[in-house]
């Protein structure tokens, strides 16, 4: 008979909860574990955004800001999501950055623009930044983040105080870390390229410029002395790996 050092039963019930959370998702063509939504999500990126306007500076430019919205808004229509109104801003940052909130923000970097050859290669960053958004790979982060906590509970209360137990206590949150949450952040990065291609061909931009902006991201990278090959702790695939992914699913849709 095992006799537990804590009671199974809630963490069981959690579980169960976890289990049930699991959805499909038609434009990533797999399920996905989802016990956290989107809108839950959605005071945290309304936050982000205004934590962000109020503590980095933005371009008051014309150009740049119209340039933003004109691509921005096309390829925003095209991933399905111009249900609803979109805040635009460039910030003055010299590094090369994006992002989309789900509540209905996109952000560039001046380093960004100034990166680019081309609008389609704007279009890929944003693109691949809504690829993100429509995949909900935020919810499903957070997702995979409560569920590693649950199973690292059940796991440890039906280990008691064998050395198993004490093994999962003091190392149970980096084998997580390490052998679910970081290779699937790898994953999920991969799925918003393509997604993000996809959105570009149906906004009318150059696909393969996709590749050619990351060949310049590598370029960058290199010169800057980065390490693109160690990705045993890294939450982003190397340039290389997106590069051949990129050009493998583009050969794939005849792009």
């Amino acid at each position: 008979m095992v006799v537990l050092r804590r009671p199974i039963l809630p963490l069981l019930l959690a579980a169960t909860t976890v289990l049930g959370g699991c959805a499909y998702n038609a434009d990533l063509g797999r399920d996905q574990l989802l016990i956290v939504k989107d809108e839950n999500l959605a005071a945290d990126g309304e936050k982000a955004w205004a934590d962000t306007l109020r503590t980095t500076y933005t371009s008051k430019e014309p150009r740049r800001n119209a340039r933003v919205r004109a691509v921005g808004q096309r390829v925003i229509t095209a991933a399905g999501l111009g249900d609803r109104p979109w805040d635009y801003a460039v910030f003055l940052d010299e590094s090369p950055n994006a992002f989309v909130l789900p509540g209905g923000h996109v952000g560039v970097t001046v380093g960004l623009l100034d990166m680019v050859d081309n609008d389609d290669q704007l279009a890929a960053v944003i693109g691949h930044e809504a690829g993100h958004v429509v995949a909900h790979h935020a919810a499903e982060r957070a997702s995979q983040e409560t569920t590693s906590k649950i199973l690292l509970g059940i796991a440890g209360a039906a280990a008691g105080g064998s050395d198993f137990g004490k093994l999962l206590k003091d190392h149970g949150d980096q084998a997580a870390k390490y052998g679910v949450l970081l290779p699937f952040s790898r994953k999920q990065e991969l799925e918003a390229d393509r997604l993000g291609v996809d959105f570009m061909q149906r906004a009318g931009y150059r696909p393969r410029e996709a590749v050619q902006l990351w060949r310049k991201m590598q370029a960058l990278d290199a010169g800057q002395g980065h390490a693109s090959g160690g990705e045993l702790s890294s939450t982003h695939p190397s340039d290389a790996m997106r590069i051949s992914e990129l050009e493998r699913y583009l050969a794939s849709r005849g792009w």
